[in-house]
């Protein structure tokens, strides 16, 4: 019988030119069995590494907003900017300070270089804070060191010791602050781990740690290079080697080159990390940090307190999307659009079952499918309606796109359908795509105590403010009222506001639902009165008309509750 030969293939992709990561030598490794119990201590970077990666970095409002939520969330450590580099950074910390924007429990940290004249101006920038952490860096990987410093290890570690001892003198520019610091070696991942902790244990002499006064010393996957059981490794290397592991906070910085920076993250925790250094939703260079909703939500899920508050993610989301011009993905775990939503009839049965025995005051939350219960984060569970026995597809928002044209938001998809399954159970009977029209038109274009009478003046003022003026119809009087914003919708919700009808406009889409001259467009917008949310519907000729109608059909929905 003659042998079975197996070709091998010809590679289609050029494999031949990368090399597989080393291993790191530690047969005794502990982390596999460790078990997390606990949050770590969490550093918010949203601030600086994740607006570096802006295509249009954050402008002071934008700022100012996400600052404001990183606070509220109940971040401790928020690496603020990197003031040596720019003016607007320095201008930043300069408000943040001379504001007084920073609570008690708060220190902000900042970054530098170890160059001379951006270490000073750091501090400068520091002047009548009452506590910071300095953050100091050097490039210490042997491909930086040969590529673009051409350093050998010696001088790359004086560089780093050279600009913690500067760190020390330079605390007399501002005496009054209490200064801790921060050393990484970026590109840790990268660095043979004898060399990493010769430069660490350097700084942290230059810097006179000790126990009561113990220095950060930040492991950055500036670019993940390895699984993350190898980067566990390194890190639990790291962790039995310093000679005196109690002056030293370990962190990591994990960034998501190979798409693992959770399970490093996780994993790093285990090895003996203290401290991890993310973003909300993971925002950051390439392929973004590590995302601390992701972290703070996997440790929730597991009976441990983040530290964090997300009872309300829904907001979080919105503001992060705001600051950072991004939009957080759908499938985004425990966040997007579709993470509490079934498709599956079958996981619709089950994920009902498991509500119906589950009870309201259970003792333990268990449903198939939902690893949390979604109410914790603000949420509710959705299932995708079928309506017809021809939408098995796609629901209702199948039935309203491929009929009718109406591309929905996925937000107010799960609005229209609630009023559609209300429909049905008071029906017991499916419903055709002509009366789904009719029950859409009712809920979101039906007249109201608002009415639209359509005399519309749009101008545009100096820089990006637009004054509006409109006919209306409040209550059965005709006014014509006037406001101004930035932008038509929000210059006729602030001309709204004095008529006693108050919106605030969370979120906005448009598309046209037809072609040629009698083409028109269609506008959906998000609107909150107080804590009650409603999806509003504006359609005309004219994009600008078309969104105003949909504020006051938001507003009149608000109206009739």
């Amino acid at each position: 019988m003659a042998e079975y030969q197996v070709e091998t293939p010809t590679p289609k992709m050029p494999c031949h030119l990368y090399q597989p990561f080393p291993p790191v030598d530690l047969p005794d490794r502990t982390w596999p069995d460790a078990v997390l119990r606990k949050a770590p201590i969490w550093c918010a970077v949203d601030l600086r590494d994740g607006n570096q990666a802006l295509i249009n970095p954050m402008d002071s409002e934008r700022k100012l907003k996400m600052w404001d939520l990183l606070v509220e969330l109940g971040f401790e450590e928020i690496e603020v900017g990197f003031p040596s580099a720019s003016q607007t950074d320095f201008d930043f910390v300069r408000l943040l300070i001379e504001e007084d924007r920073i609570p008690d429990d708060v220190v902000i940290q900042v970054l530098t270089q170890a160059r001379p004249e951006l270490i000073k101006r750091t501090y400068e920038s520091l002047v009548g804070a009452k506590r910071a952490i300095v953050h100091l860096y050097n490039s210490t990987s042997t491909l930086q060191r040969e590529v673009v410093f051409k350093m050998d290890r010696d001088g790359v570690k004086q560089l780093a010791v050279d600009g913690a001892k500067l760190c020390k003198d330079s605390e007399s520019i501002c005496p009054e602050v209490a200064i801790r610091y921060e050393y990484s070696p970026e590109s840790f991942t990268g660095t043979e781990l004898d060399y990493a902790l010769e430069v660490s244990e350097a700084v942290l002499d230059a810097l006179g740690a000790d126990e009561q006064s113990p220095v950060v010393i930040n492991l950055p996957a500036t670019v993940e290079m390895s699984t993350p059981n190898v980067f566990a490794d390194q890190i639990e290397w790291m962790h039995r080697n310093f000679s005196n592991r109690e002056r030293v906070i370990l962190s990591v910085h994990p960034h998501n080159d190979r798409g693992t920076a959770i399970a490093a993250a996780e994993f790093a925790q285990m090895a003996g990390a203290d401290r991890v250094e993310g973003t909300l939703f993971g925002n950051g260079e390439r392929t973004g940090n590590v995302d601390v909703v992701t972290l703070g939500l996997n440790l929730f899920s597991q009976g441990v307190d983040p530290g964090l508050d997300f009872s309300q993610i829904n907001n979080v989301r919105r503001v992060v999307e705001h600051c950072n011009e991004l939009p957080v993905h759908p499938r985004h775990p425990y966040v997007g659009d579709l993470v509490y939503t079934a498709f599956s009839g079958s996981h619709q049965d089950a994920i009902k079952k498991g509500f119906e025995a589950l009870g309201e005051n259970y003792k333990q939350w268990a449903v198939p499918y939902l690893p949390i219960d979604p109410s914790h984060v603000g949420r509710t569970y959705e299932d995708v309606i079928r309506v017809n026995s021809q939408s098995g597809k796609g629901g209702v928002a199948y039935v309203m796109s491929t009929f009718h044209g109406l591309d929905l938001p996925r937000r107010l998809q799960i609005e229209f359908s609630r009023v559609i399954q209300s429909v049905t159970d008071a029906s017991g009977r499916e419903i055709n795509p002509q009366e789904m029209l009719a029950i859409f038109e009712e809920t979101y274009l039906k007249a109201g105590a608002v009415g639209w009478l359509g005399n519309t003046e749009v101008t545009s003022r100096s820089g990006s403010t637009t004054a509006i003026a409109v006919d209306l119809e409040l209550s059965g009087q005709k006014q014509r009222i006037s406001g101004s914003g930035n932008g038509p919708i929000d210059a006729f919700v602030a001309a709204l506001k004095p008529t006693g009808v108050s919106v605030e406009v969370l979120d906005y889409s448009e598309h046209a639902i037809s072609a040629g001259a009698n083409a028109k467009a269609v506008t959906y917008v998000e609107t909150a009165s107080g804590d009650n949310v409603k999806w509003g519907v504006g359609i005309d000729e004219d994009i600008v008309t078309a969104s105003l109608r949909a504020v006051v059909s938001a507003a009149n929905r608000h109206q009739n509750g």
